[in-house]
């Protein structure tokens, strides 16, 4: 296995597991990285005081700031979309945030050559961009499996119209991202105008943990809770007790329709860059995940003027961003 640059998140897991006291071994079995990467992290990055993250992450900036540039074209320009791309923002995304601050026109396929061209130096650019979208499978011989599991469940179709324009704030998407078959997950809930997110670990999949879980995420937020619409999954089977803790409506997508909670299920993609496929949730600690989620509530999207999702969320909850009723898609 070849070396490859650790990423900010990458560290603060290294962090957390050397803390823990495990060998390099195993925090390199556990991240899937070699021994070597790790050893040599510990050893050029830690300090007499002990391994920290983010001055780890700064002594490597500094590294690949004052290494041998890849080119010679805006080095200052470059070095920055370079910062971001490691952080998982989109040339778009990136070229809606940078342009007003660089003075000059930063396009997103200028970008895109940018990281073709440092892969094929040897670069690891590439590495940050999105996955590709999962293709979607559509299973309409399906569509009222497992209904039957949901107590005084109300289907979408009921769900106010309202609610698909996006113009204010307060209507929630929900569902679970899982380890194996239901081992462990985190619940999620995205708004759908802003896009912020929400998320809890559940160390196991069962009903009452769930809806501990989303009523702690929401109490505290339940002037901005209308509806909340989730998948069909049993662990959502006491929603009724969600609704009645925040004063809200719940409702059930179709079944195997995922698109109809689009936003959340494009963030839950977004979260599993972090936390693949057979992560064990009962090994990420809530100060990761917390971490997380703050990466994706601070990264600005492109339908919300390039705003980020707690900008929009959080000024309008409070009333600091007038911009509620507005059509915030570009």
């Amino acid at each position: 296995m070849g070396y490859q640059q650790l990423t900010q998140t990458q560290r603060y897991q290294i962090y957390a597991r050397h803390d823990l006291g495990r060998s390099q071994r195993q925090i390199a079995r556990e991240l899937g990285l070699h021994s070597s990467t790790i050893s040599r992290e510990l050893r050029r990055n830690a300090t007499a005081s002990g391994y920290d993250p983010e001055q780890a992450q700064a002594c490597s900036d500094h590294r690949r700031r004052t290494a041998r540039k890849w080119t010679k074209r805006l080095p200052s320009l470059i070095a920055a979309v370079a910062d971001r791309l490691r952080e998982e923002w989109s040339p778009e995304q990136i070229s809606g945030f940078m342009a007003p601050l660089a003075g000059i026109g930063v396009s997103h396929q200028w970008i895109y050559s940018l990281v073709w061209e440092d892969k094929a130096r040897g670069g690891t650019l590439w590495q940050h961009l999105r996955q590709p979208k999962r293709r979607s499978k559509h299973r309409a011989h399906a569509k009222n499996a497992g209904l039957g599991k949901i107590p005084d469940r109300v289907g979408i179709e009921h769900r106010p119209a309202e609610v698909e324009n996006r113009r204010h704030i307060g209507h929630w998407e929900g569902d679970t991202v899982l380890q194996g078959h239901k081992q462990s997950g985190i619940v999620t809930l995205v708004e759908r105008r802003s896009g912020y997110l929400l998320a809890a670990r559940l160390p196991s999949i069962t009903a009452a943990l769930t809806k501990a879980a989303m009523i702690r995420l929401l109490k505290p937020r339940r002037g901005a809770v209308k509806t909340i619409t989730l998948d069909n999954g049993s662990e959502f089977s006491e929603h009724q007790a969600v609704a009645s803790a925040v004063a809200a409506r719940t409702y059930f997508c179709d079944a195997y329709c995922s698109g109809q909670r689009g936003t959340n299920e494009n963030t839950n993609g977004l979260i599993r860059q972090y936390f693949p496929k057979g992560t064990s949730f009962r090994q990420v600690t809530d100060a990761e995940l917390r971490r997380v989620v703050r990466k994706l509530n601070d990264r600005p999207r492109k339908r919300l003027g390039y705003r980020t999702p707690a900008q929009v969320f959080l000024g309008e909850y409070s009333g600091a961003l007038n911009t509620a009723g507005a059509a915030l898609i570009v």
